[in-house]
């Protein structure tokens, strides 16, 4: 009875606050304001709640809070990819704005161990980031009420002497924005709160990711995208101490904050991070009680990946704090514990900014405190550490270890460059190509978290991923070193305006037999594309060859002549060059056709013809992977692509594309006209290439051969503890792991890559069979092919000697399978080649070898 009168008592004040819309519901008592400072509603024409803020608008009243108060400095930290401002808002006193360069030296003294830091008298700071999420849109709008509290309240301007406040108001732009705009096309005058209302169903594919569909949640530690880099720019530069990370749940829930489940944690990550979240918990609960609202903590939610914006500061002497509201999704919706408005889920959000700004100020000193007794303890675990630095490269490819060197710069960590060649256990490193990152650094713990493999656990239940070992993810040759082997002749530090990729070029002069590019550069598919867009003669070699003077080229080496281009000698070559220095790849001049292995005529050449591609998108079909390939083409590779929604495929659709991109979904929308036109279109000659549930649904449709293993059968006996259901079922999901794989580098599939040894990503429990023409199994599992990262033991069947890509004829035809994502989250360098030979080479594979 206590419940539901309770709950009456949420619904009511939910619904009130919908009705009774104003300032008054959310500022706190006791505070009065200047009224210089201009409320949200007298710059946006609507009370804050009563419509979801756009992007634009929400720039348009921090500037005018800014333009207004001597308390605030605004500045533009960088642009989306729809170019929209990312903007950082300052708080502090004038005193202290007027010396912020000096402040941030003096955090950095911090990070110095041997330093001297004025703990007594050094500003605290303490970081705001509103919805990385854009359809969490509490946060943004909370960000109203923020930045006019600090900005206005004439009771906290002592408070500011002591301390300095960072609000970005909205960490995900253009999914914000594009959200915002659907609930507010979507509103009515007169609400329900029916959730089968289409306000609060978006459509694909919502308004959660960024332009390109990413979740930029996950990318603090990848840094792949703009939004990323300017935000990861801004925390290296002022190392807040506190760093709040503002999200929503499910409508049905209450309100979380941090800490996560104990057990949880990183193991790098030191306790005190834990016992300084719990006290600064005490302040929320307190100011949650205070409002009434239901909330719960040390419950669900993990620290473990430090990719995410609550855990990526907990490996830096940084606290960060994770909060989650349950979400209206729009503007007044029902949920289990009554209507659920917008405003109150901005009031409990706005709650708990304070409550941290309450805790910050009064933990400035233990705050401060911390972070150098953080880095202090560093410098002694990375001396007694036997591991001095990590070492990496790829003789064959100067790319991908650029940019994992480009990677990890981003985090104020210095990483060296080779000068001259070194062998070190037999591993080649060529200078150009291979890096050095010592360990005696301020960022010792998160070099660890980068390179360290990791296959034991504490718990068995993770949020996100529980591998990211980066040299594994870009495919590189790496290991770890017992002493630093440095010194200032052999090497030199890279940073953030030195680290460039070499310009390609031509090697060789005007006029040549032929040209030769080889296939094992990370951007040799961005070359092959604009030479076959340009109108040559572009071929393949299946087989190894040499030049008269000595020169090897290898399986996947494209053959370039001027075929119908009409283009003169001289215009060809220049137009040769202009490729190569914008593809950062080198062409070699061929003087003969007179080559060993074989010549340039051989049947062992296959003409390559321009990939006409379609993605699918749209419907079932998983966001984040179509968003990958979409960001993989468009902006690494320069490809164009028709994203093409599964409504539209029908024969008349296909018949202009050569190349059909199914990612991971569920496709039953396509039902059978779709499932047929497919079929007809792969047929008659077309390539797919399809992942996961893509697989499962061609094969249902018995549009090309393939099986899967069995996954794990359910738990079997009379009885089990009904309270252990959760941590059971939940251990035996693969979140995210590394394994090792096996490679066909003599298959088109495998055109590139030197070695057969090779890591893949994987995050899901479908296991696809090999098939039983070994031919057609061009990437295996190994025996053991746990690399890095949680498997449940009973999941290891299904994945030893398993297939991670298999290949099936369909008529003239071919489908080629992923079980694994080759692309996953942007920073999977190492596997980007296999899809992209798929996509170039898949047209060559002989069908006869893949039934």
């Amino acid at each position: 009875m206590k419940k539901c009168a309770l709950s009456l008592l949420l619904s009511l004040f939910s619904f009130l606050a919908m009705a009774q819309v104003d300032m008054s519901y959310y500022l706190p008592k006791g505070f009065t304001y200047n009224p210089a400072i201009p409320t949200p509603k007298q710059v946006l024409g609507y009370e804050v709640g009563e419509w979801h803020v756009t992007h634009d608008q929400l720039v348009m009243y921090m500037k005018a809070v800014a333009e207004a108060s001597d308390r605030v400095i605004i500045e533009e930290t960088g642009r989306s990819y729809e170019k929209r401002p990312q903007v950082l808002l300052t708080i502090s006193s004038p005193t202290n704005l007027g010396k912020i360069s000096q402040i941030k030296a003096d955090r950095m003294k911090l990070r110095d161990s041997g330093a001297a830091s004025d703990i007594a008298n050094m500003p605290v700071v303490m970081f705001m980031g509103y919805s990385v999420h854009g359809n969490e849109p509490s946060g943004s709008n909370a960000s109203l009420l923020s930045i006019y509290h600090f900005a206005a309240a004439n009771e906290i301007a002592a408070d500011l002497e002591n301390m300095v406040l960072l609000l970005d108001p909205a960490i995900n732009p253009d999914g914000l924005n594009r959200f915002a705009s659907w609930v507010n096309s979507h509103k009515a005058y007169n609400m329900n709160g029916d959730p089968n209302n289409r306000e609060y169903n978006e459509a694909w594919p919502r308004g959660r990711t960024n332009h390109y569909w990413f979740d930029l949640n996950r990318d603090w530690l990848p840094v792949q995208h703009p939004e990323s880099r300017n935000r990861v720019r801004i925390f290296q530069e002022w190392l807040p101490n506190v760093h709040l990370d503002f999200h929503e749940m499910g409508t049905n829930s209450t309100f979380f904050f941090q800490p996560g489940v104990p057990t949880r944690m990183h193991p790098l990550t030191p306790a005190k991070n834990f016992e300084l979240t719990e006290k600064i918990g005490q302040y929320h609960a307190k100011a949650l009680d205070q409002i009434g609202s239901l909330y719960y903590t040390q419950e669900n939610y993990d620290d473990f990946y430090y990719g995410k914006g609550s855990t990526y500061p907990d490996v830096q002497g940084s606290i960060g704090i994770l909060f989650e509201q349950a979400s209206s999704r729009g503007h007044l919706q029902e949920s289990d514990n009554g209507m659920l408005s917008f405003p109150f889920t901005i009031r409990n959000q706005f709650t708990a900014n304070l409550s941290s700004y309450q805790a910050t100020k009064e933990m400035r000193q233990e705050l401060n405190q911390w972070m150098k007794d953080f880095y202090k303890s560093i410098k002694t675990e990375s001396e007694a550490d036997v591991n001095k630095a990590y070492i990496f490269g790829a003789k064959e490819d100067d790319a991908r270890s650029f940019h994992l060197a480009d990677l990890i710069v981003q985090h104020d960590i210095k990483v060296f460059g080779l000068k001259e060649d070194i062998t070190v256990n037999g591993t080649e490193f060529k200078k150009g190509n291979s890096y050095i990152v010592p360990a005696d650094q301020p960022q010792y713990r998160l070099i660890k978290a980068m390179f360290e493999t990791r296959t034991t656990f504490q718990d068995s239940l993770f949020y996100d991923i529980s591998a990211w070992t980066y040299p594994m993810a870009f495919n590189l040759d790496y290991m770890a070193l017992n002493s630093k082997i440095l010194n200032l002749a052999n090497v030199e530090q890279v940073n953030k305006s030195t680290l460039a990729l070499a310009p390609g070029k031509v090697i060789g002069t005007a006029g040549a037999y032929q040209y030769a590019m080889e296939w094992t550069d990370y951007y040799s598919p961005k070359a092959a594309y604009k030479l076959l867009s340009a109108g040559f003669l572009v071929r393949i070699a299946n087989n190894e060859f040499a030049t008269p003077d000595g020169k090897k080229f290898g399986r996947g080496t494209i053959l370039i002549s001027k075929g119908e281009s009409g283009l003169d000698d001289q215009a060809f070559f220049q137009k040769l060059t202009q490729i190569a220095v914008n593809s950062t790849v080198d062409i070699h001049a061929l003087s003969t056709g007179y080559t060993t292995g074989m010549t340039m005529g051989s049947p062992n050449i296959a003409v390559l013809k321009k990939p006409e591609i379609a993605l699918l998108v749209d419907g079932g079909v998983d966001s984040y992977e179509a968003g990958e390939i979409w960001h993989l083409l468009d902006q690494r590779f320069e490809m164009p692509l028709t994203l093409l929604p599964v409504g539209s495929v029908n024969s008349a659709a296909l018949d202009r594309y050569n190349v059909l991109l199914m990612p991971d979904g569920n496709y039953t929308s396509l039902g059978a006209n779709g499932a047929a036109a497919i079929k007809s279109w792969v047929t008659g000659g077309g390539t797919i290439v399809a992942k996961g549930g893509a697989i499962q649904f061609l094969s249902k449709n018995e549009i090309g051969n393939f099986t899967f293993r069995d996954s794990p059968a359910s738990e079997k006996g009379l009885q089990k503890k009904y309270s252990e259901y959760e941590n059971t079922t939940g251990a035996k999901v693969t979140g995210g792991a590394i394994f090792n794989a096996r490679l066909d580098i003599t298959h088109p599939i495998g055109y590139g890559y030197i070695n057969p040894d090779i890591h893949t990503f994987r995050n899901d429990n479908l296991f696809l069979a090999p098939s039983e023409n070994p031919y057609a199994n061009p990437l295996v599992y190994t025996e053991n092919p746990l690399a890095s990262g949680y498997l449940h033991p009973s999941n290891l069947s299904g994945i030893q000697n398993g297939a991670v890509i298999r290949v099936s004829g369909v008529g003239k035809g071919r489908i080629i399978g992923f079980a694994d994502n080759p692309n996953f989250r942007a920073f999977w360098f190492g596997t980007n080649k296999l899809f992209m030979n798929s996509i170039f080479f898949g047209q060559i594979i002989q069908t006869g070898t893949t039934r």
